[in-house]
């Protein structure tokens, strides 16, 4: 009694004639166009530290001049502009400078520092169309007064607003 060899390689890929070919009707094949055909390689990690800190602080000079023009068109902050303007700089720079745990801190204390220079721009906003001046003379030739009145301003909503911008920032180059 002799018993026969079988050939090398995937007993169950051949059929009678040998190997079945790509698109035969074998579903475990292999070939384009087939959904049990082994995944493609992920794409490769994008890790740009520096551009992704760039792009973060570029969105974080436009989101910020965005929601002082904002408040300051309404006379009144809009506690989800914060949250945007958090979430749109962190999203950013998660896009363009990948997943560094570095960039979800910076772009926290960036949404810290858009949303602080838009309140301030929006006072300014609102005070230069008050006395009659030019918006760059109440930011510069009177930011003192801007500033006393920001202080003045200021309650338990604006540091929520803080917050809201500074969580949405991380979460939003985490998520990226």
């Amino acid at each position: 009694m002799s018993q026969s060899v079988p050939p090398p390689g995937n007993p169950y890929a051949n059929g009678p004639g040998g190997p079945v070919p790509p698109g035969s009707g074998n579903p475990f094949a292999g070939g384009p166009g087939n959904p049990f055909a082994p995944a493609p390689p992920a794409p490769p990690v994008r890790d740009a530290l520096g551009l992704g800190l760039a792009a973060a602080a570029g969105t974080a000079i436009a989101a910020a001049a965005i929601y002082g023009g904002i408040a300051g068109a309404i006379e009144r902050e809009i506690s989800f502009a914060a949250i945007g303007v958090g979430f749109v700089i962190g999203w950013v720079a998660g896009k363009v400078g990948g997943r560094n745990p570095i960039l979800a801190v910076v772009s926290a204390v960036l949404a810290l520092a858009a949303v602080y220079l838009g309140q301030i721009f929006g006072i300014a906003i609102i005070g230069a169309d008050e006395f009659g001046v030019p918006v760059t003379e109440m930011l510069f030739d009177n930011f003192s007064l801007v500033t006393d009145a920001w202080n003045a301003s200021k309650d338990v909503m604006t540091f929520l607003f803080f917050a809201l911008a500074a969580f949405a920032a991380f979460s939003g180059a985490k998520k990226a």
